[in-house]
């Protein structure tokens, strides 16, 4: 009797972890073998493989194909490989795949997934409605003297490591966006450009790091969506720190804002607004308009929002900005040109960073480019179909609701069908004229349409000023341990990392 309840239980997790595992192939799409339970996702379940490395080498294994069948557990996904439909899901059909498709439970989120980035539907919508504002040029420019403050803190900081063997230049310019991100975020002094060991350089390395608890809960999450959808993504730590420093902030302040025109200050603008009103994009009246929607902006959600703003706010920053160094290191004719550039620049501008300062230095944002473009930040976008059915008109091919789609911006920037010589690193892609050429929807560092990062400009200008303050006054060269092409991190979740960081050796510029 007991072997046979055994073979049943066997049986029916076979068929529950095979059920859905003809999905690509009746709609004749190309797609790997996938495993029971597992798909075609073993390696991202095992930590031996990130999702936008899994993303990247299914992108490569079938070059004459515009989509390539993939499958997250039980889960069809599909893997997009042609730009114009890229375009499509991003922008022109967006009504059709609004939700990011993170959450593979849609009706339970934890408390901080409740974020601008995490976020899907009517709660997307208006939370992105409420704080596009905070990310305006005039909002930019007046948060600019904390670039500026914190630039500065960076090039004394720098001159510690000078003539170090090696020192990792990515956990630098971690400590330097969120030293930066403490005072343009929360008006908090986070000295973690002091002290690499303080309390916020740990929760920044806490949000990004995947532990074993975090693989299985994530796996578990995927393959099994209804019976873990009370699972959480994140560390119950994560949580209480995060209310713990939020509670903080605002009763120093009496809940009120209190002048200082950072991101705490921007939600409670926004809360004494009273609730937040928008259109529906999930709902529509007998007449097939939008609904009104309206939501309170609660302290839950403010710290949501608290939470993305902190962690995508360095680790992008941080990985954009280390990553640049560490190509100008390898390539020290295109450093000498942005140094050349950035000491030209500043003289006019009596050797201070500025925002006008930043906005003149062309070449370094062409560098910065180029390095966006072989090593993006978030390297693959996911769009969740919203809709019952939806037919890709350039294939003619049918997907229900729910299956998600993947954008792998990686594997598409270093595509030599886009990119000459992807491997190599070539600012001059990026000059005024160059650029022009470079076809829409194959550059995408920041995403793209609707849902495109919101903190962009912050994010390019912050990672401009670090870079320049090293660089103005530092030369970086790579070390005996430094290897030009870095091996990603497989544990990488949203942001990509790097094994072993990026050692570079730094030195003090001799000037004329």
């Amino acid at each position: 009797m007991f072997l046979i309840l055994v073979l049943v239980l066997v049986a029916a997790i076979y068929y529950y972890g095979t059920r859905a595992f003809d999905y690509w192939e009746k709609r004749g799409i190309k797609h790997e073998k996938p495993l029971p339970i597992f798909g075609t996702n073993l390696k991202q379940f095992f930590q031996r493989a990130s999702m936008a490395m899994m993303a990247s080498e299914t992108y490569r294994k079938y070059p004459n194909e515009k989509v390539v069948g993939f499958y997250r557990g039980t889960k069809p996904e599909l893997v997009i490989r042609d730009p114009e439909i890229a375009k499509r899901i991003l922008v022109t059909d967006f009504q059709h795949f609004y939700a990011r498709g993170l959450i593979p439970h849609k009706t339970v989120i934890e408390p901080l997934l409740k974020n601008l980035f995490f976020a899907d539907g009517d709660l997307w919508r208006l939370v992105r409605q409420r704080f596009t504002p905070a990310f305006s040029t005039g909002k930019l420019k007046a948060m600019f003297p904390l670039i500026t403050k914190t630039a500065e803190k960076l090039q004394v900081i720098t001159e510690d490591i000078v003539n170090r063997e090696y020192y990792d230049v990515r956990e630098l310019m971690a400590r330097y966006t969120t030293d930066f991100i403490g005072e343009c975020g929360f008006g908090i002094n986070m000295d973690s450009l002091n002290d690499e060991n303080s309390l916020f350089r740990k929760l920044g390395k806490r949000i990004f790091e995947r532990r074993f608890r975090d693989a299985l809960f994530g796996a578990l999450k995927f393959i099994f969506p209804e019976l873990c959808k009370d699972l959480h993504f994140l560390a119950p730590e994560l949580e209480t720190t995060m209310t713990h420093f939020f509670n903080t902030v605002v009763k120093e302040r009496n809940y009120k804002p209190s002048g200082r025109n950072d991101f705490i200050d921007l939600m409670l603008e926004l809360k004494e607004k009273g609730e937040m009103v928008g259109e529906s994009i999930e709902k529509k009246t007998n007449n097939c308009e939008p609904e009104i929607v309206k939501m309170e902006l609660t302290d839950l959600l403010m710290i949501a929002q608290m939470f993305v703003f902190f962690g995508a706010g360095f680790e992008t920053s941080s990985t954009a900005s280390s990553y640049t160094l560490h190509q100008l290191a390898f390539n020290p004719d295109c450093q000498e040109k942005v140094q050349a550039e950035i000491d030209m620049v500043l003289e006019k501008y009596n050797n201070k960073i500025t925002y006008d300062a930043i906005k003149e230095m062309t070449y370094l944002e062409m560098a910065f480019n180029e390095a966006m473009r072989m090593y993006p930040s978030v390297a693959y976008l996911i769009r969740k179909c919203t809709s019952k059915k939806y037919t890709i008109p350039e294939i003619d091919l049918t997907i229900d609701e729910d299956v998600s789609v993947i954008v792998p911006i990686q594997a598409i920037h270093m595509d030599e069908k886009y990119f000459r010589e992807p491997m190599k690193y070539d600012p001059e892609r990026f000059t005024f004229g160059a650029k022009d050429d470079i076809r829409n929807f194959v550059f995408l560092p920041f995403g793209e349409g609707p849902r495109a990062c919101v903190g962009a400009r912050l994010g390019q200008m912050q990672s401009m000023a670090g870079i320049a303050s090293v660089l103005h006054k530092y030369t970086v060269e790579p070390a005996a341990c430094s290897v030009q092409v870095p091996k990603p991190d497989p544990a990488g979740t949203v942001s990509e990392g790097f094994v072993g960081g990026l050692p570079l050796k730094f030195r003090r510029r001799e000037k004329n």
